[in-house]
């Protein structure tokens, strides 16, 4: 594995401890969708670094999914959360 990757990796990492921290402390559920919609992203981009070095084409499909599930989930919880703001 090449120097580049492990930092890549690392940093990655690193980001997803501190989304975690923010998905555990956010006072707000918005907070927490952001988190959650963050760290699925890091999730695709952990998993694009995985792909390049071991070069597992085959996953490509699994990473599109993964960030359109992230995508989905996210407009869904922001529409839940705005119809909650409107009733307020």
């Amino acid at each position: 594995m090449s120097a580049v990757a492990v930092v890549a990796l690392a940093l990655l990492s690193a980001a997803a401890v501190m989304v975690l921290v923010r998905l555990v402390r956010g006072p707000r559920s918005l907070d927490r969708v952001v988190a959650v919609e963050v760290l699925v992203t890091l999730l695709v981009a952990g998993a694009c670094v995985a792909i390049a070095v071991w070069e597992y084409t085959t996953f490509v499909p699994v990473l599109v999914v993964l960030a359109l599930l992230g995508f989905i989930g996210a407009m869904t919880a922001a529409r839940l959360i705005e119809e909650r703001e409107e009733l307020r």
